[in-house]
């Protein structure tokens, strides 16, 4: 009996570790914990849609279940293989957790899982969207899942794990699924084409690969409605036209417009799209794929690339991808999405050229050769303050250094000065002399010290420079048995 049509994406499903491509470290690992005998009891697989969530839940499941043990590679010929893969096993229960998603039902899985299996080794519960399940139910699972019976295992598959509660995931195995890159995904669809005896252009495997976004199950439905269109030969064109997208050279072509800022292409290249019926927001997201690559490449340059076609810096490209990025959103949902695609570009351009004012400064102080020079100003020389010539009934202690007075031309006295400590057994006998307010009047001193011995003491240069400055009380004192001295 003819079972229908299967299509590529059943038809080509991974039957063992081996065919799933693009996940070798959840692959590593599994196989790992099956050679040594380390299986746990909950495990978590996270990532996108079509990267093998359930695929590998199944091959797991397969593998544990094997005849004769847990093994790697079991053989896919027997009933148990054949069940599992096919979903009619009854000890590998796979439960759709949208619309298993209340307490009620958990609560019956709890009661079931502690019955043993029945045909295989090991009894488990494949639960894929289990983001979906409510709070309640989430709570049901806890105990269960944190301590069940030895023969049960828990299989969980999301592609939204923030909404899993976090006491799940504690009591869980994590495994993140990556998207599969365009590379790995030309490649197995290049393996199908030639098995399937389809002729597809390489052209039309990578634009396939493109709206693929990293799902190989996205992809292998794309070529499956691609030899439904087309039939055995599928060329770049056909890809398309179907699916609304623009060929790589007309991307290239208009970012080289961009960044040369050339207004009337721009405009010119969208009206272009929009009467082919075009997906615009689909042309938006591979501009901002070639505009980073363009990015790589200047970071890599130093600074700057001409990948465009026309030379810019880091910074302008950076402007321009960021300016796409802002504008994804009226693109996608705005009311006129020509108007809105047209605007992101137009704006992008015109964004790419715009400096920051401390680059500016920076490029203009590079140009000129020009450099700020810091000019160091000697230290203001202190203020000596005002003149003070030493009190006679307060004695300089020995080992002092009377303070010098300003520099007058010297004036060799005949007998020698010295400061030092009248002894306390002494008489002293002082003599003062004011200098007078009066500039006309010229001092006077005691007739113990004229004012000639004064002059020949400290020089005619020095009396002037005290009398001007200072106006204050000249001392001098005579000790009968010693020469003159200054204090």
């Amino acid at each position: 009996m003819d079972n229908g049509y299967q299509v590529i994406a059943r038809r080509w499903r991974p039957k063992q570790f081996d065919e799933l491509v693009g996940q070798d470290h959840i692959v590593r690992t599994l196989s790992n914990a099956i050679e040594t005998n380390r299986i746990a009891h909950a495990y978590l697989f996270v990532g996108p849609r079509g990267t093998g969530k359930t695929s590998s839940a199944r091959l797991f499941a397969k593998a544990l279940n094997a005849e004769g043990g847990p093994s790697i590679a079991p053989d896919n010929d027997s009933e148990i293989a054949h069940s599992i893969m096919d979903g009619s096993c009854m000890d590998v229960i796979e439960i759709d957790g949208a619309s298993n998603n209340s307490v009620d039902q958990i609560r019956d899985l709890r009661e079931d899982c502690r019955f043993a299996p029945t045909q295989c080794s090991f009894k488990i519960y494949i639960i894929d969207e289990v983001h979906m399940l409510s709070t309640a139910a989430f709570n049901a699972l806890l105990k269960t899942l944190e301590e069940p019976p030895p023969h049960v295992k828990f299989i969980f598959a999301t592609t939204e794990a923030n909404k899993i509660l976090p006491t799940i995931v504690s009591r869980c195995q994590r495994f993140e699924f990556r998207p599969i890159s365009d590379e790995v995904i030309v490649e197995k669809l290049s393996q199908i084409a030639k098995a399937e005896s389809i002729e597809v252009a390489p052209e039309a495997l990578r634009s396939i690969a493109r709206l693929a976004n990293g799902g190989m199950r996205d992809s292998q439905s794309i070529l499956d409605q691609m030899i439904s269109f087309c039939g055995s030969s599928i060329t770049e064109e056909d890809v398309l036209d179907v699916y609304g997208l623009a060929s790589q050279s007309r991307i290239e072509a208009l970012a080289k417009a961009m960044a040369a800022l050339d207004f009337p292409t721009i405009v010119q290249s969208v009206d272009t799209f929009a009467d082919e019926g075009r997906d615009l927001f689909r042309i938006l997201q591979d501009l901002q794929a070639l505009i980073r690559q363009a990015l790589l490449q200047a970071i890599e340059n130093g600074g700057r690339t001409d990948t465009l076609g026309t030379e810019l810096a880091t910074e302008s490209i950076m402007r321009m991808l960021d300016a796409l990025h802002r504008s994804e959103s009226a693109v996608q949902r705005g009311l006129s999405e020509k108007d809105n695609f047209e605007v992101a570009l137009l704006k992008a351009s015109e964004e790419s050229r715009s400096r920051a004012i401390d680059s500016l400064i920076k490029q203009l102080a590079a140009n000129s050769g020009e450099k700020k020079k810091l000019i160091e100003l000697p230290p203001a020389p202190a203020d000596p303050g005002p003149l003070r010539l030493p009190d006679p009934e307060k004695p300089i202690p020995s080992g002092v250094e009377q303070p010098p007075i300003p520099d007058p031309t010297p004036v060799a006295p005949p007998e020698a000065l010295q400061v030092e400590e009248a002894p306390p057994e002494k008489t002293i006998q002082t003599e003062t002399v004011e200098a007078a307010p009066a500039p006309a009047s010229a001092p006077e001193a005691d007739p113990g010290l004229s004012l000639e011995d004064a002059k020949r003491l400290i020089g005619p240069e020095a009396l002037q420079v005290l009398k001007e400055r200072f106006n204050g009380k000249l001392t001098f004192a005579r000790q009968p048995d010693a020469r003159d001295q200054l204090f």
